[in-house]
């Protein structure tokens, strides 16, 4: 269990643990289970807050400390030393950034195998200045006396930087250390057990009940709606909503490419009611709001027909939920609500099934490899539920759906046919709400701008700007600009997330 305290790391400690092929949850301080004994190992996460502070995170540890195996990290170590008779006070420097370790106590199992010069990430603005009684000093930097120390006669360890992260080098066999060779887990959880153990629970849980699925041609539902049908087959009712907002051509080919995988699908045609609904609403939340609402309904007038649907499965993953829904209710900020999470109305009377919410993206795709799934299919970006609402600022008309559409196609299949498409993890176009000047022949114009975006990342988590060749970019420009009426200008998003969130809306 990984304690979250708010710390915009906290995630990474999740997707580290994972790639140790150990099963993790993220649970925020002030819900701790009332069970622990499915626990074998707990860290407790950093967080913006100082220990010092009234306001600081403050759980009752009495059932972890000294009874599981327990590793503070950053304010989890400042938090154990300030609680346990050490003291925290403020840095005369913020300790931000790469330091290096320069001594350890290899002896100790924590640090098998790490050599001193190790370099290691700090984020703290407060530092312990004095450890509890009973601790051992297992670790320092050059400003930091205290980077690492543990408890005597209990498995507790702490630290005050983040192994979690990819400036500290020897960060995840710092978390192999303590997980295998401190508390004992076992390195089981793999791509193939999560099939075998997700298909059991699903086959359990589900009986013979009819489910029905909500599939968008993506990674996501794609991996959700082949792990159900291989759970319970031909009760699996898997329907895909033309929302009028896919990309050119998607519906029909979509559902040509499931026709091949033996899915049950229907496809539906509700382009209208969506962009009726949105006519004139410029607010993204909104817009969101009113897809999700719409997508609901359409769900609830298929469901009834297909006869005793008990079940909507959907391809929610584990970032969405930390995004919409702060840590599973604990103290991360919520960035934007995703249409897909969350509970139904009332009036829906069908039960959630969400097969993949405990996954990264990348582990959805490891999944989807041991399903068989075509490559193709795995390898495609990510598109956003809201689809091109959310990539057309301001309010939504059917000949602004259609200019985008022309662009993105001439865009994205321009990485393919320039073999960048695999480079890139998630790439669109953005139509923006201004007119700029232009010169076409001798006449001036006045149209419209669009800015095309490509990232590349691994989670969605956070993700920088692909550096595409200027050639390439030189050539999507004259070819949007000269085929899309109604476009004169195209310019390049070089933002990272964060600050910048993957989507403009």
């Amino acid at each position: 269990m990984i304690l979250d305290f708010g710390s915009q790391y906290t995630q990474l400690i999740a997707r580290r643990v994972r790639e140790l092929n150990m099963f993790c949850e993220i649970k925020p301080y002030n819900h701790l289970p009332e069970d622990l004994a499915e626990y074998k190992a707990v860290i407790l996460s950093g967080s913006p807050y100082s220990v010092r502070s009234e306001e600081a995170p403050h759980p009752d540890l009495s059932k972890i400390k000294g009874k599981i195996p327990l590793l503070g990290v950053c304010y989890g170590a400042q938090y154990l030393a300030h609680f346990h008779g050490g003291m925290v006070a403020p840095s005369n420097t913020r300790e931000y950034g790469r330091a290096r370790l320069s001594s350890i106590q290899e002896n100790d199992p924590f640090f098998k195998s790490i050599k001193p010069g190790s370099q290691v990430w700090m984020s703290h603005s407060d530092t312990i200045k004095e450890l509890p009684p009973n601790a051992e000093l297992l670790a320092s930097t050059h400003d930091v006396q205290n980077a690492a120390y543990k408890l005597k006669d209990e498995k507790t360890y702490a630290i005050q930087f983040h192994p979690e992260v990819y400036h500290t080098k020897d960060g995840k066999k710092i978390l192999e250390n303590f997980l295998v060779h401190i508390a004992g887990l076992e390195q089981t959880w793999t791509p193939d057990a999560f099939v075998e153990t997700t298909v059991a629970e699903l086959k359990k849980e589900i009986g013979d009940d009819k489910v029905i699925l909500g599939l968008s041609g993506g990674v996501d539902s794609t991996v959700a709606a082949v792990l159900l049908h291989k759970a319970i087959g031909k009760h699996l009712h898997c329907i895909f909503v033309n929302n009028g907002l896919l990309r050119k051509n998607e519906f029909e080919e979509v559902l040509d490419q499931y026709k091949h995988m033996g899915l049950n699908v229907k496809g539906v045609d509700a382009s209208a009611r969506f962009l009726d609904a949105l006519a004139g609403e410029d607010d993204p939340e909104k817009k969101r709001k009113i897809i999700g609402g719409i997508f609901i309904d359409v769900f609830d007038d298929e469901a009834h027909l297909v006869e005793d649907a008990k079940w909507l499965a959907q391809g929610t993953i584990y970032p969405d939920r930390i995004e919409s829904v702060s840590a599973s209710g604990g103290p991360s900020a919520t960035i934007k609500s995703h249409h897909n999470v969350g509970g139904l109305p009332d009036y829906m009377k069908l039960n959630i099934v969400e097969p993949l919410k405990m996954l990264f993206k990348d582990e959805v795709r490891r999944v989807g490899a041991t399903l068989e799934i075509a490559d193709e299919r795995l390898g495609r970006h990510p598109f956003p539920g809201p689809g091109l609402a959310i990539r057309i600022l301001g309010d939504i008309t059917r000949e602004k759906v259609a200019i985008l559409q022309e662009v993105d196609a001439i865009f994205i299949n321009g990485l393919r046919e320039w073999g960048l498409y695999d480079k890139v993890w998630q790439a669109g176009a953005m139509l923006l709400p201004v007119h700029s000047v232009g010169v076409m022949g001798d006449e001036r114009t006045y149209e419209k701008c669009v800015a095309l975006r490509a990232v590349e990342s691994t989670d969605g988590m956070t993700a920088d700007w692909v550096n595409l060749p200027y050639e390439f970019l030189q050539k999507m420009s004259n070819e949007i600009i000269n085929k899309v009426p109604g476009v004169n200008r195209v310019v390049y998003d070089i933002s990272s997330k964060p600050p910048a969130t993957i989507e403009w809306e």
